[in-house]
């Protein structure tokens, strides 16, 4: 009866200590991109701003098979994009996940992502004890960017 009631005890910080880390990220302006019915793959994009250093160190969604952070970069005149492992969020510091950029990758999708609608995903977290943490968000999900449709000053739309 003891072990029982110290594992429970156990679990149960586990749990607060998990809760109370994840609530370090702030998460801003989160979406997904629509897709046509038979794409497999699509990008989900936000935000991080974490109060203390921490590292993403994954991401899960129920309608996707992989789910993957992801960077896009420039290798001489080519664009790469790969998956990493880890994600630097420097504390106060916004790291911005765009189309281009670092991002998180929906892969194998079970069904289409319609417009309008709404995806669950789970962003895992690191602190610098190594305390991993989750944090599920609601992405919307959008055909582009929420200000996509605003050039951005000196640019002009074609």
């Amino acid at each position: 009866m003891f072990h029982k009631t110290i594992h429970a005890l156990i679990a149960t910080l586990a749990v607060t200590a998990g809760c109370a880390q994840a609530q370090n990220v702030e998460v801003r302006e989160a979406w997904a991109r629509s897709t046509v019915p038979s794409q497999k793959a699509s990008g989900a994009f936000m935000k991080l701003t974490a109060k203390e250093g921490t590292r993403l160190v994954g991401a899960d969604s129920p309608v996707a098979g992989i789910t993957e952070v992801h960077e896009m970069k420039m290798v001489g005149d080519v664009m790469k994009m790969r998956a990493v492992d880890v994600l630097e969020l420097p504390a106060g510091q916004t790291v911005e996940l765009k189309p281009g950029g670092y991002h998180v990758m929906l892969m194998d999708l079970k069904t289409a992502l319609k417009k309008d609608s709404t995806i669950p995903l789970t962003l895992v977290f690191k602190d610098a004890k190594g305390l991993e943490s989750k944090l599920q968000v609601q992405l919307p999900v959008r055909s582009m960017a929420p200000d996509a449709a605003m050039p951005a000053p000196g640019m002009k739309m074609h």
